[in-house]
């Protein structure tokens, strides 16, 4: 009978470790998700909880699948990314272009079919766009994506830096073809290995290999820097994206804690900040840690 006890007290406290261990904090690996995990990681470790990081982890289908194997606990995903994740999924018209709705859709599709846990979101619509020099922009009068269309249409020179991800998902370039009638020939494309937008708008900003375009997002803070313009989208042909912290659903019933922590801190990061964050990052080359720091410091989140 001791024995007995014994062992149900060595596996409760087993337990109790399992759940009580560190949280492991992934990315992907452009500026932003290295900027949102490590603001993530300074608050979970304010609040006593201990923090692995992997930030930086790796591509879209990369982090979420080591989200789902259980490599990773929680890394920042986007809305409208999400939406890729369920393809049989029968989905209310329009919802793309609703965040609230596309929220909740999300929300509630990767509970039910994975288990896993979205967290609340930042107002910030982190889109995808096409970024070119202001001086084509001014001489072509490119304001919006039909503009470009015309352009390249036209038979205009041009030359796209844009990611793997970005020229093979159906709802990235594909989507902006499909709803302006244009298309991206592959001697018109550099692709460029990851998705740091910092490179694709550098080489674009330098006519590096004849590119004056370059994939880029709605909250990048490099784009005026580098005297880039992004595109509009006025037909809605991509989904809006705005990040939010999702979590393995054993780790966030481990700490149901966690979005009383992480939602007023995502609420308050409007595209405006995050651009302006983003900046920082890839234009005046600070770490996302410090940035990330300094920001949750001045908005009162680290004490």
């Amino acid at each position: 009978m001791r024995k007995h006890g014994l062992a149900l007290l060595a596996l409760a406290a087993l337990s109790f470790g399992l759940a009580q261990g560190p949280i492991t904090v992934g990315s992907k690996i452009d500026t932003e998700g290295s900027l949102l995990a490590q603001i993530v990681r300074l608050v979970l470790e304010q609040e006593g909880i201990e923090v692995e990081d992997r930030s930086g982890f790796g591509t879209t289908s990369v982090v979420r699948a080591a989200l789902l194997a259980g490599e990773i606990d929680l890394y920042p995903e986007y809305t409208g990314t999400a939406l890729t994740f369920f393809p049989d999924a029968e989905l209310p018209e329009g919802v793309s272009a609703d965040a609230e709705r596309l929220y909740e859709t999300v929300k509630e599709l990767d509970a039910e079919r994975n288990g896993v846990v979205w967290l609340g979101r930042s107002p910030a619509n982190n889109t995808w766009t096409i970024a070119v020099p202001e001086a084509l922009a001014a001489e072509h009068g490119l304001t919006t994506m039909a503009d470009l269309a015309t352009y390249v249409n036209a038979g205009g020179a041009f030359k796209l830096a844009a990611s793997q991800e970005f020229v093979d998902r159906d709802d990235a370039l594909a989507a902006f073809e499909r709803a302006y009638g244009f298309e991206v020939r592959d001697d018109q494309l550099v692709v460029l290995a990851g998705g740091n937008t910092t490179q694709t708008a550098t080489a674009a900003a330098r006519g590096t290999d004849g590119v004056n375009a370059a994939m880029a997002y709605g909250t990048d803070g490099i784009l005026a820097a580098l005297g880039l313009v992004a595109l509009q989208d006025p037909a809605g042909a991509v989904a809006i994206y705005q990040p939010a912290p999702i979590v393995r659903g054993a780790v966030a019933s481990a700490h149901p804690e966690l979005g009383a922590i992480l939602d007023p801190v995502f609420a308050a990061l409007d595209e405006a900040t995050l651009a302006e964050l983003n900046g920082r990052v890839a234009v005046d080359g600070e770490s996302p840690a410090a940035v990330a720091e300094e920001f949750l410091t001045a908005r009162g989140f680290l004490r």
